[in-house]
């Protein structure tokens, strides 16, 4: 099946009891067994079937088979949250004594969730530009065991060659874990380009409507089944109800993700030469460094976009304080156009020397775009632009 025919009905057939052509909410925390001979069976794994909606539950089962289908992989993991989800992915793969090398360029929650937490566990982190592939290649070493990227990178709208890391980290053995957020199964499939493990914040374009909280993790099923080993201990379980929610919005993923990625086009367009911006970042800019790279393991360059203005934080926070239209509000993939200043909200965890690193200057303000008209988008910015 093509894809938007798949993201309706993949994975998904009217239930037997009643014919609902929905997938029903299983909102019960426990499940009844037959007998006890059977609740053996159960807890042994020698019969499928739910037990404890922590460990299974078949709306969110529903939910994690779909996203692995969506992403061309064998399994899935539904999570309480995608920071959960990286968690999860982490501890099952990296113990204490050993490592993981990240990009440096990465949502400000993974990253201090890395620099802050992850150290605790005894578990090293290398945070070095994963563009740079030979020094990528000399940086692993013996004890890392998990090489992990974002791509289009959050806030910068950094490309990474997926397959190009894919590369190094089979020489090296390790497994390569994308977080494919920003781009979605529909614009861009990792496994595709030789990624091991796919990680979403399901929060934002999977649900794509701002009323959920969700992470996933995909991959193979040897994997996912070591994860679930480790994840139902844990317990960032997600609930039935968030998952049908979630089901409920992939349904209409490729109409959003194109409306968000034709307004993003629009908008960047309009921002390129304006006086009072100094640079306009989008992968679907020609100017773009990761440009090419981006039009080949993408179909289309997304809903995300950031710009430097000339007036540096003042001007940031001046445009913030003058949209009418656009949210300012964190987090992305909404129907609204949501916009924010990273330096002061999201990537407030990261030092002045860190944020330059990474490229996020004073003046850099980030726009998830919605699937608004257009031209009632580039209406509010022109006139909040126009009081710096």
């Amino acid at each position: 099946m093509h894809f938007d025919t798949e993201v309706v009905h993949g994975g998904q057939h009217p239930d037997k009891l009643h014919r609902a052509i929905s997938p029903p909410i299983y909102q019960t925390s426990t499940f009844a067994f037959e007998d006890a001979d059977q609740g053996a069976r159960l807890f042994k794994r020698e019969e499928k079937g739910h037990i404890y909606t922590r460990l299974s539950n078949p709306t969110i089962d529903l939910l994690a088979r779909k996203v692995a289908r969506l992403e061309s992989a064998e399994a899935g993991l539904l999570f309480s949250s995608g920071l959960s989800a990286i968690f999860n992915t982490i501890v099952t793969l990296v113990k204490s004594g050993e490592e993981i090398v990240s990009d440096d360029t990465i949502y400000g929650g993974t990253f201090a969730l890395l620099k802050n937490i992850i150290p605790r566990l005894g578990i090293g982190v290398k945070f070095i530009d994963a563009t740079d592939y030979d020094r990528l290649k000399n940086e692993i070493t013996e004890k890392t065991k998990l090489l992990f990227i974002e791509t289009p990178a959050n806030p910068t709208l950094k490309i990474i060659d997926i397959s190009a890391c894919a590369e190094i980290a089979k020489q090296k053995k390790i497994p390569l874990c994308v977080d494919n957020t920003f781009a979605t199964p529909y614009l861009q499939r990792p496994i595709e380009h030789g990624a091991n493990i796919v990680v979403h914040s399901a929060t934002k374009y999977l649900g794509g409507h701002g009323d959920i909280i969700g992470g996933v993790v995909v991959g193979a099923k040897e994997f996912i089944e070591r994860l679930w080993d480790d994840a139902k201990e844990i317990g960032a379980c997600n609930s039935p109800f968030n998952a049908w929610l979630i089901l409920r919005g992939l349904k209409t993923l490729t109409v959003r993700m194109d409306k968000h990625c034709s307004n993003a086009m629009k908008i960047a367009e309009f921002l390129t030469g304006h006086p009072q911006v100094e640079r306009v970042y989008y992968p679907g800019l020609k100017d773009h460094p990761g440009f090419d790279i981006a039009r080949r393991q993408m179909s289309q360059f997304g809903g995300m976009l950031g710009f430097d203005l000339k007036g540096g934080k003042e001007a940031g926070k001046r445009v913030m304080n003058s949209v009418k239209l656009c949210t300012i509000a964190v987090s992305l993939g909404d129907v609204d156009t949501l916009i924010e200043h990273p330096a002061s909200m999201t990537h407030s965890t990261y030092s002045d020397e860190e944020l330059k690193k990474c490229g996020i200057n004073p003046g850099y303000v980030r726009v998830s775009v919605g699937i608004e008209n257009p031209d009632d988008l580039i209406d509010d910015l022109k006139q909040a632009l126009a009081k710096i």
